[in-house]
């Protein structure tokens, strides 16, 4: 039991640390000191900083398939595709050490990279199944060349808004906050929406911005 309770503290410890410094910044044996356990003892559960970003990326790949295992034919409404976003952006920010040093960490770890892509690809695919099931109900108007560079776009905030978010205050890596995420997206997809949606969605976006720190909305 103690192994597990171990190997568990061992992770949840490198997260902090790699969201708050940068995974690039943090050794094996900053872990085990932040730990106050000898590095020996790290070693016996991870014999490498990379398999402890291997756990961790494996973590949040299931977390992601998951969330992304949207039904081709789901009926989705605007409220869903909020509830959607908000729950995607704070899986980003949980493990937003990938995101903020994505080509780093890619290039250091190469066989996370077609896991990697392969979640891009799942991502893209759900916000093509939001984005039909939002033109099936009539409150979507998009031509499909203009529908295919939404949810490229989408699937681009969604990567590097994290990266980006961060540049305001590179003092406090810690201060990414979600809802200003979901700001940017809703912003996407606000001018292909009819009227009355495009109010709702205007509303629900500004209560996303409201209710984070003041900061000029980024659109």
């Amino acid at each position: 039991m103690s192994k597990v309770k171990t190997r568990d503290r061992i992770l949840t410890t490198s997260l902090l640390l790699f969201n708050g410094i940068g995974e690039p910044n943090v050794t094996t044996l900053l872990i085990a000191d932040e730990l106050d356990i000898s590095p020996g003892n790290l070693y016996y559960h991870f014999k490498s900083k990379g398999d402890i970003v291997g756990e961790l990326f494996g973590r949040y790949e299931a977390e992601l398939l998951d969330l992304l295992s949207v039904p081709a034919d789901a009926w989705i409404s605007l409220d869903d595709n909020n509830v959607f976003l908000h729950l995607l952006f704070e899986a980003v920010a949980r493990y937003r050490f990938l995101y903020q040093d994505l080509v780093n960490v890619l290039s250091r770890y190469d066989t996370l990279q077609k896991r990697f892509r392969s979640i891009l690809k799942k991502k893209h695919r759900a916000f093509q199944t939001i984005c039909h099931s939002l033109q099936a109900q009539g409150v979507m108007t998009i031509r499909d060349d203009e529908l295919d560079a939404l949810c490229e776009q989408l699937t681009l905030t969604t990567c590097y808004w994290s990266s980006y978010d961060s540049l305001s205050h590179l003092d406090d890596r810690d201060a990414m906050d979600p809802g200003r995420g979901v700001f940017q997206m809703m912003c996407l997809l606000r001018p292909y929406l009819i009227d009355e949606e495009r109010e709702q969605i205007r509303l629900m976006s500004e209560s996303y911005y409201s209710s984070s720190s003041p900061r000029s909305p980024r659109s």
